[in-house]
C-alpha cells in the first residue's frame, strides 16, 4: 500500500516522533510511505475561484509547494494527518494544504484516511476530530484511526509502540 503522511508541524516537535514511530510500523509491514513535511512549506489558503473546476481541469492557479503534494493526493492509497494542536484544531499550514486539494474534490485512490494529533493538552481535539470525520464521509474514505497524545505521553516509548502497532496493523 502507498501511504502519503502530511506532516503540519511547522517545527520539529511531538508530531516528528509519531511521524517517525507511523513510518517505522507501516515500512516493517511492507509498506511504501512517503512524508511531506507541510508544516514547512509555503502552500497559500484556497481562493475559492473556481479556476480548478473551469479552465484548470482539476489543478489550482496558485503555484506553490501545493504542487510538491498534489501528486500524493492523487495517488496515495492511503492518506495520514498528522498535526500539532494549536488553539484548537491542526496548524495553518495543514489547513491550508487540506482545504487546497478542493481542486480535486478528495484523493482519487485513498481508501483510508488516519490522524495523529500532538497537544500540551488534554481534551483539545474535539474540533479537529470533527473535521477530519467531515473529510471522511464526504470523500466516503474509511477511517482506519485517530491517535492523540499530549503532554509527556507525546514521545514516550508506550504512546510510540502504539503508533508502530497501528501501522503494523494497516
Amino acid at each position: 500500500m502507498k501511504i502519503a503522511v502530511f506532516n503540519g508541524s511547522p517545527r520539529k516537535e511531538n508530531t516528528y516522533a509519531m511521524v517517525q514511530a507511523f513510518c517505522e510500523g507501516a515500512e516493517a509491514a511492507g509498506h511504501e510511505v512517503e512524508v511531506y513535511h507541510v508544516g514547512q512549506m509555503k502552500i497559500a489558503g484556497c481562493l475559492g475561484c473556481g479556476y480548478c473546476h473551469g479552465k484548470g481541469e482539476g489543478n489550482c492557479i496558485q503555484k506553490d509547494d501545493l504542487e510538491k503534494i498534489m501528486p500524493a493526493y492523487r495517488e496515495a492509497d492511503m492518506i495520514v494527518f498528522a498535526s500539532p494542536i494549536y488553539y484548537f484544531t491542526m496548524t495553518a499550514q495543514m489547513q491550508a494544504a487540506i482545504q487546497r486539494m478542493y481542486c480535486i474534490w478528495k484523493p482519487l485512490k485513498a481508501k483510508k484516511y488516519a490522524l495523529l494529533l500532538s497537544s500540551g493538552s488534554p481534551n483539545v481535539y474535539d474540533g479537529t476530530i470533527a473535521q477530519f470525520e467531515a473529510m471522511m464521509n464526504f470523500s466516503k474514505i474509511d477511517n482506519a484511526g485517530i491517535i492523540t497524545a499530549h503532554g509527556d505521553e507525546n514521545k514516550s516509548e508506550e504512546k510510540l509502540n502504539e503508533i508502530r502497532e497501528f501501522a503494523k496493523g494497516l
